[in-house]
């Protein structure tokens, strides 16, 4: 099941996509957050074109930093050397949290921070939506406690990500997070999922990868993170990003107002969002 959060009248619902995506189905549920909570499977009611609503960030206000994974492909890794501290083989996952004010929907802008940043850069990710607490879960039952999987792009300010001691800022600016274009429940999938993940910068291909080389994957993540710290319905964990970033080019191709990036993972969809100028997005 594909379920959204969109818009419609100024209000914000929750649906279910047809099989060809080309409808969405209202339910009862004034937020994703709400349905996910209720533990309930959702009922489809009135259908409307997909063009008569806009589509959100399926979680747009998530009740948490998202929980994100540092360097989980062995490629990026390699493509990181140099740039990061913690791409050694035997060091411990490294987590971090990745603040969201407000997650940016499917074809919303990306904002450029150009007066702070000129190191803009893009991350697709494999997202994790938690469905129900969880505590010391092991990993033979952690997908009993998946809701399912989104896209999330995790876009990076490097020049503050690396002359920090820690990535909040150069992770969590504003308008720094599309998420989407969906949640495609657990059952949809097999375990672990191994599903084709790509991004594109203006058509052209950077990372072409799949999620079956994640180094810490869906089972071990929860796993890991559940012995330590209290996973609530709602939780995003995403999940690292594979080789193709713009930092692992020479020269880097990291990204300025006027492009457009697009994250795709087979099964989940596309996630497409141009980068604005903040003197654009914001202009009187």
């Amino acid at each position: 099941m594909k379920l959204v959060t969109f818009e419609l009248n100024g209000k914000e619902c929750v649906g279910i996509l047809s099989d060809d995506e080309k409808q969405v189905c209202a339910t009862k549920y004034e937020s994703m957050l709400e349905l996910i909570k209720s533990g309930e499977r959702p009922e489809a009611g009135e259908a409307m074109d997909i063009g008569e609503v806009k589509i959100l960030a399926p979680i747009p206000q998530p009740e948490q930093d998202i929980i994100a994974v540092g360097v989980n492909y062995k490629d990026h890794a390699e493509e990181s050397a140099g740039h990061l501290d913690d791409c050694s083989e035997d060091k411990k996952t490294t987590y971090f949290g990745k603040h969201v004010n407000r997650a940016v929907a499917p074809g919303d802008p990306i904002e450029a921070h150009e007066d702070i940043e000129s190191d803009l850069d893009y991350e697709a990710e494999f997202g994790i939506v938690i469905g129900k607490e969880a505590r010391y879960v092991k990993a033979e039952d952690a997908f009993d406690y998946v809701y399912g999987y989104t896209i999330v792009n995790d876009m990076s300010a490097r020049s503050h990500q690396f002359s920090r001691s820690q990535y909040f800022y150069g992770k969590g600016l504003d308008n720094f997070t599309p998420m989407g274009p969906c949640i495609v429940t657990e059952d949809e999938f097999e375990r672990p999922p191994k599903l084709a993940i790509k991004s594109f910068v203006n058509g052209e291909l950077r990372q072409n990868s799949n999620t079956e080389l994640l180094i810490d994957g869906v089972a071990a993540l929860i796993e890991d993170l559940s012995k330590a710290i209290t996973l609530r319905p709602g939780t995003v964990i995403a999940t690292g990003t594979p080789a193709g970033v713009g930092l692992g080019f020479n020269p880097p191709k990291y990204m300025k107002p006027g492009d457009v990036v697009r994250c795709e993972i087979e099964g989940i969809g596309v996630l497409e969002n141009p980068v604005v100028a903040s003197a654009e997005l914001f202009k009187k």
